[in-house]
């Protein structure tokens, strides 16, 4: 069951957290990324299905550079909120508290990243600038703006064919610029298609693919 930890970022900032391990021995490692609405209940719960996997996680409160537990409601009121949380925040200290969480678990062997909507914008991003071992991404919505950046890993993303925020074309110019990306396209997915509690995006079936992929790919990338 993720517990709420504190962990302490490079210049002393204490970010706030879930945390979630397996049982048995960790085969890894992997920091999640928080989408715009903040550190949802929804990030608890990705992290207690990524330890059943044997994979130790950590979801990070990003809004805590802002004040300490900012968590928005869903729907275009929390969208608009989020995005003024997110520009509040230099792009150092975003990096630099995802980097305090891939310490944190780098004992246990390679770390991932991953991260939803605008925490995979960021995930891209910290792929091509910190020594993350893969990246497992859920419908990130500037990568196609970050084209400058290329991760450094295997990586694993996804979207829906029907993603308004990141369309069909724009998912193109991503892969066209990184043939070596792994892009899963679901069929009559949009965008926040993975979240149970964004009842109006939920796709189950899309869900349980992307998840199965998403395990597979991860175990293979570390080895296990």
């Amino acid at each position: 069951m993720a517990q709420r930890i504190k962990i302490k970022a490079a210049d002393g900032h204490k970010i706030g957290a879930w945390r979630a391990d397996p049982d048995g021995t960790a085969i890894g490692g992997i920091v999640v990324l928080h989408a715009v609405f903040g550190l949802t209940d929804h990030m608890g719960d990705v992290c207690d299905a990524w330890a059943a996997e044997g994979i130790s996680a950590i979801a990070p409160s990003l809004y805590d550079r802002v004040a300490p537990g900012i968590v928005h409601p869903y729907g275009r009121e929390g969208v608009e909120a989020g995005r003024k949380n997110y520009a509040a925040i230099s792009a150092d200290e975003i990096l630099s508290d995802i980097e305090a969480c891939r310490a944190d678990l780098s004992a246990l062997g390679p770390v991932a990243i991953s991260g939803f909507c605008t925490g995979g914008s960021w995930a891209w991003t910290a792929s091509a600038r910190l020594p993350f071992d893969a990246q497992v991404n859920f419908y990130g919505s500037h990568v196609a703006q970050r084209l400058d950046q290329s991760p450094t890993c295997p990586t694993l993303m996804h979207y829906g064919d029907g993603d308004a925020i990141v369309p069909v074309p724009d998912i193109g110019k991503i892969q066209d610029a990184n043939p070596d990306v792994l892009i899963h396209i679901h069929p009559g997915a949009g965008h926040a298609f993975f979240n149970p509690g964004q009842t109006d995006a939920h796709h189950p079936g899309a869900s349980e693919t992307a998840w199965r992929q998403s395990v597979d790919f991860l175990k293979r990338t570390f080895g296990a």
